[in-house]
């Protein structure tokens, strides 16, 4: 467990303020990759510390962010279960909180208002709040009793037609009460990696839905509609155009692979169709395998974390690795979607900017259309990244051609595209490795960043949570189940398979078996249980089947 911790120089600060603050509510807003969960998670154990009476709940955007902030918050001595239902009735007494998603809130705020009146309650990426009007309305029935509540977010946020609870506005902007952006942890340097924008152009044709054939270039000057029919053109898998830039991408990727061998590049299609097409792309045309990951999936987030810790190549993805999801090796991105939205291409973008210790040259490159909407918003980008080099080197002269210069959803079921013909494409000389601006070379490490923190809580079975885990898993499994969540999640499929057994050997039904051995080992309900609980239980099962 950490007791110690060395923050970046913005958590620090930022932490210091929230302690400092006497406001229910803290609003943080720090860039993609910056380290907002080992901010929030530092926040927490603080809380903890203080109020041992308290628990913590984590609101996140989707279920396999839940893993990440389970696996994340272990090393803090923070153990939350990411599996909790609200049929599952009371916490039990060796975790400290639960991970939970927006969209269960909605479903579930009467049951966590109850958890909630004695929480240090974390909304990850606040702005989904806004996702649905009934989601921003759930979450202030659940929360609006916590004591304290942080809400964090990777990119600025405007609240358009729906204000987002626990969030003070000014003029329909979202207030924080800290901000670190790109820029600024650019300039911080060993933070987040610079990111470069290669953009190709194109020749489309296509049949609109009203029958109309139409042809244009990105250069064209089109409205709305026929700007999204453009780009989805650019992007069919009939077309040469989309191709064209896999090939870039690929060799861009395998340029990268020899400085940094397991390096991986994300393709982000339009939806699962594409995304499973685009895999095909790459394997018939340049030998290169992708994992697919889709919601529909039920593997999905074990796909992801799988991807996350190899060295495959490639990943195709339609939204589930848009937002949060932490995969640092991945360098080299091709944004193969229609969505045009400033909020997703931040998120995106996001998805390259995490910075990774020991590696040499950390530029991460996203291959875009040249759609004048997805140049706007990278220009935004580069030109914060212009900024933050020109700071650091204020002699060396900017070498980057590929830096850039100054969705409509809508029925497509007679929408054709014809023809998508790549034309230039703005890129470096061939992958050369552009700034050099040492981001490697050591800053040195600074004492007063480091905070001693204080400990969470004790919870049932603390003392003897390892040795009972490796009593009753052995330590093979103990190992590398590594989270108590994932101890408990073993334990039970023990459990079941002992189960199974005394149902054969005694003919009783499993509702039968069950009740026995929760009455003989004082177990109420298993997602109530304690490890020490599920490991008794299992003991009295085991010596049942024996006899």
């Amino acid at each position: 467990m950490i007791r110690r911790i060395r923050l970046r120089p913005w958590q620090k600060v930022a932490f210091e303020k929230f302690r400092a603050s006497e406001a229910a509510d803290f609003l943080t807003v720090a860039t993609p990759g910056a380290g907002k969960t080992t901010f929030a998670l530092t926040a927490a154990r603080h809380v903890l510390a203080e109020h041992p009476e308290r628990r913590v709940v984590v609101v996140a955007p989707t279920a396999h962010l839940k893993v990440q902030w389970e696996r994340a918050a272990a090393p803090f001595g923070i153990h939350l279960d990411p599996a909790w239902a609200a049929t599952d009735g009371r916490l039990p007494a060796d975790m400290h909180g639960i991970v939970t998603t927006y969209q269960q809130v909605a479903s579930s705020a009467a049951v966590l208002s109850g958890l909630a009146e004695r929480a240090f309650v974390v909304f990850d990426e606040i702005h989904h709040a806004g996702d649905d009007r009934a989601w921003g309305d759930s979450i202030r029935a659940a929360f609006e009793r916590a004591p304290r509540r942080l809400c964090i977010s990777g990119t600025p946020f405007r609240s358009d037609t729906r204000a987002i609870p626990f969030v003070t506005y000014v003029a329909d902007e979202a207030v924080p009460d800290f901000e670190y952006g790109y820029s600024e942890a650019l300039a911080d340097r060993r933070v987040v990696r610079p990111v470069y924008f290669p953009r190709t152009g194109g020749h489309m044709e296509w049949t609109a839905p009203d029958g109309a054939i139409h042809e244009a270039t990105f250069d064209d000057a089109l409205d709305q509609t026929r700007a999204s029919q453009r780009l989805r053109t650019a992007l069919s898998l009939e077309g040469e155009w989309l191709p064209t830039v896999l090939r870039q991408a690929v060799a861009q990727l395998d340029a990268v692979r020899e400085r940094q061998p397991d390096a991986a590049g994300l393709v982000i299609a339009i939806d699962q169709d594409h995304a499973r097409g685009v895999a095909d792309l790459l394997q018939r045309r340049f030998d290169r395998p992708a994992v697919v990951v889709t919601s529909d999936d039920p593997d999905a987030s074990a796909a992801i974390a799988r991807f996350a810790a190899g060295t495959a190549p490639w990943l195709v993805a339609v939204r589930m690795v848009s937002e949060g999801v932490d995969i640092p090796r991945l360098r080299v991105g091709v944004y193969a979607t229609t969505t045009t939205t400033e909020l997703f291409f931040r998120q995106a973008v996001g998805r390259f900017v995490r910075w990774t210790p020991g590696v040499v040259d950390q530029k991460a490159y996203l291959f875009i259309p040249d759609d004048p909407r997805l140049r706007a918003r990278a220009f935004q980008i580069a030109d914060q990244r212009r900024h933050s080099l020109a700071k650091r080197a204020v002699d060396r002269p900017e070498r980057d051609p590929a830096a850039l210069d100054p969705g409509v959803e809508e029925q497509m079921s007679l929408f054709a595209a014809l023809s998508a013909v790549a034309t230039e494409h703005q890129t470096h000389a061939p992958f050369e490795s552009g700034d050099d601006v040492d981001d490697d070379l050591d800053v040195g490490d600074d004492d007063s960043l480091l905070i001693d923190l204080g400990p969470p809580p004790p919870l049932a079975g603390d003392r003897r949570f390892l040795a009972d885990a490796r009593a009753a898993l052995g330590d093979d499994d103990a190992a590398t189940a590594r989270t108590r969540s994932q101890q408990k999640r073993r334990l039970r499929e023990r459990n079941a398979e002992i189960v199974a057994v005394l149902v054969r050997r005694t003919g009783q039904t499993h509702a039968q078996v069950n009740a026995e051995l929760n009455r003989l080992s004082g177990v109420g309900r298993i997602s109530e249980a304690t490890v020490r609980q599920l490991e008794k239980r299992l003991e009295v099962a085991e010596r049942l089947a024996r006899k």
